[in-house]
């Protein structure tokens, strides 16, 4: 890597000068072709970067994956030669054409440029062509789903495991106090384009180790653990694809992950992934996935289920089998080895670890729409589920109704009393619950400035009811809703 540094650094300079980022492709393109490029349709785009200045000549190489005319390289000022030096390009006749993907990063707020992801070109569907075992995949809706969950505190030492091209630890990079962050994959390829990735970024120092699961890291601790791992679930046969797929049984990989990361954690560190987990038939998703934590907080959310022929289609098509002559010989591998092992759906889900003495465990399904990035307000997310765990309603506690509550009442027009109370947030995970008199008489006057018990019992009075019920009925209501982010404990 040292004798590319200086090309890569004049590549990152030439790269920024054109403005080749986020923002700056996604204003040459506008919306129509923007958004064809999202459903990885490229033509609108080539019409769209037709003009040869420095961003549409990188954007149709790097981005679009088409080659680009040399003279036109250099009256843009772009030096092909430096290109070609980091392995970037290659020249034919003519022309310059991509050897690697070279995709700009924006910051998971939306607000600036992160840095570059290079990774190996795409493999588009209906090309008739396979990924390699070892293909290095770029950035995605997994990738992005990550690195918008990872906490956003300061942090000293992060660990980047199964990096691929190393997209998690560029969006880390300025969360990082004076530290480092070291970066594992099982792929060496995978970490030569990290290490291309880094350097494109402008990051120093980032410690690379080849190995799997937490073993290049044995017996060192960090603040913060974040992975994109090999979770798809797929059968034992000759074809595997590195990027994806552990070579484990089953969900053995994350299971492993997660029973493995509290060791691995400075107290009060994070672990944060994206898994596959099984639905196996007569036992409960959340038992099974429940049981793999130990030694640390954990929120563990289902954001989709699939069946097993909705799986293997995805997977199918995403290394591009679909329509090759071996897909119906793999498509039933895939069920075969599914019906074997009693398989029902896969769940998605993401899965944050906080380690801790005394862990709360919060398992979940959410389906809705949720405020991004949630890495904003993870922390508060965490908080919440222990603060329910040890609430009371006595001693002088206070408690405050989170920001952006509405409330909806249903009932007859006229009727003196709704037949259904509603509490909905209209930020953050964007919950609904349905309520009593008491607690929705509680959201509207408790700010955390005056003792619960006190309130309690003025709505005692103003409703007409017990005051001791009420406080009974709030001692067991509260706790749920403090979980569900709806109360905060002052």
């Amino acid at each position: 890597m040292g004798d590319l540094r200086e090309p890569l650094r004049r590549v990152r300079a030439a790269f920024e000068g054109a403005g080749y980022t986020v923002g700056g492709v996604r204003e040459l393109l506008g919306p129509v072709a923007g958004g064809a490029l999202a459903r990885d349709e490229i033509v609108p785009a080539l019409r769209a970067t037709r003009g040869g200045s420095p961003l549409e000549l990188l954007t149709r190489l790097f981005w679009l994956q088409v080659p680009v005319d040399a003279s036109a390289l250099d009256a843009a000022g772009l030096d092909a030669r430096d290109l070609v030096a980091t392995g970037l390009a290659e020249p034919s006749g003519a022309e310059v054409r991509p050897l690697l993907h070279v995709e700009p990063l924006e910051s998971v707020s939306g607000e600036g440029h992160a840095g570059y992801a290079v990774s190996d070109l795409k493999v588009r569907p209906g090309s008739g062509t396979v990924p390699a075992d070892d293909h290095v995949v770029g950035t995605g809706g997994a990738s992005g789903n990550l690195a918008r969950l990872v906490v956003h505190r300061p942090v000293d030492n992060v660990l980047d495991l199964g990096t691929g091209c190393g997209v998690q630890a560029v969006h880390l990079h300025d969360r990082l106090r004076p530290g480092r962050i070291t970066a594992t994959d099982v792929n060496p390829r995978a970490l030569e384009l990290a290490a291309m990735s880094f350097e494109l970024s402008g990051m120093d120092g980032v410690e690379l180790l080849e190995g799997s699961l937490l073993e290049p890291v044995r017996g060192r601790r960090f603040d913060l653990i974040v992975s994109n791992p090999p979770f798809v679930v797929a059968p034992s046969g000759d074809r595997r694809f590195t990027y994806r797929e552990s070579g484990m049984p089953g969900d053995d990989f994350c299971r492993r992950l997660v029973g493995a990361a509290p060791e691995m954690l400075e107290d009060g560190g994070y672990c944060q992934l994206l898994a596959n987990w099984l639905h196996v038939e007569g036992v409960p998703w959340e038992e099974r996935v429940g049981a793999w934590t130990a030694g640390c907080d954990a929120w563990i959310v289902q954001r989709d289920v699939q069946d097993p022929a909705e799986y293997a289609e995805l997977w199918l098509r995403d290394s591009c089998e679909a329509g090759t002559p071996e897909y119906r010989a793999r498509y039933d591998a895939w069920l075969d080895h599914f019906e074997r092992q009693g398989v029902t759906g896969i769940g998605f889900g993401w899965i944050t670890l906080r380690r801790s003495a005394s862990p709360a465990v919060r398992i979940e399904e959410l389906r809705q729409a949720v405020d991004q990035p949630v890495g904003a307000y993870v922390e508060s997310i965490m908080d919440g589920f222990r603060n329910a765990e040890k609430f009371s309603t006595g001693c002088g506690s206070r408690v405050r109704a989170a920001d952006g509550l509405v409330q909806e009442q249903v009932g007859a027009p006229g009727a003196e009393d709704p037949e259904r109370i509603v509490l909905r947030q209209t930020a953050r995970l964007r919950r609904a619950a349905g309520v009593g008199t008491v607690e929705a008489a509680l959201a509207g006057v408790c700010d955390g400035s005056l003792p619960l018990d006190r309130l309690l019992d003025a709505i005692a009075q103003l409703t007409g009811m017990d005051a001791g019920q009420v406080r009974a009925h709030a001692g067991t209501v509260l706790p749920e809703l403090i979980a569900d982010g709806f109360f905060e404990v002052a």
